[in-house]
């Protein structure tokens, strides 16, 4: 895995330290940005490094850093697609620091991810999942390309105990060939 640069960013594979768990419960442990993917606030610099430890670093995973100042404002992955267990896909999960919210930086991170997964993987085709009720998620999802396949109802299990329904959304080689042009 590699870095990975943008206009405004760069995308770093995580590590176990306490500089990149420091970043993470930065961003992580405000109230807002967790609940919308599924996850409660982090409590503590420790919980952020287990989920590094355990979540981000065995996985295909990514700091976003600001390419100024390097402060890590989120996170993006690319995890097998448990829906397309024979084929050559990888899903896509994200989250973004509250207060960089509507900078257009997950949309930007989003697609230097996409050409990494179709050219580094050679995927036939990428899928992500949100709720219901995250709205800006749909529209960076939508920014990017993906096509609307469905709800997947009580597809994701919260930590918090409950069942939600996914919003399910794919693009296909081609149709990210094609937005290349």
């Amino acid at each position: 895995m590699k870095d990975i640069y943008t206009e405004r960013l760069v995308l770093t594979p995580w590590q176990a330290t306490k500089e990149d768990a420091e970043g993470l419960y930065e961003y992580a442990k405000h109230p807002e940005v967790g609940p919308n993917a599924g996850w409660p606030p982090h409590k503590s610099v420790e919980e952020s490094m287990q989920i590094l430890t355990e979540l981000f670093v065995p996985s295909t995973a990514w700091a976003i850093r600001e390419k100024d100042t390097g402060k890590i404002v989120g996170h993006i992955s690319l995890d097998d697609d448990k829906r397309r267990e024979d084929v050559n896909s990888k899903e896509m999960g994200y989250n973004l620091a509250y207060d960089c919210w509507g900078k257009g930086y997950m949309t930007e991170a989003a697609r230097a991810v996409m050409d990494y997964g179709f050219e580094e993987f050679g995927l036939v085709v990428m899928s992500i999942c949100t709720g219901p009720d995250n709205k800006r998620s749909q529209r960076v999802i939508e920014k990017c390309g993906f096509k609307f396949e469905g709800i997947q109802r009580r597809g994701y299990h919260i930590l918090d105990g409950t069942d939600r329904d996914n919003l399910v959304y794919s693009i296909l080689r081609e149709e990210w060939e094609e937005l290349k042009k």
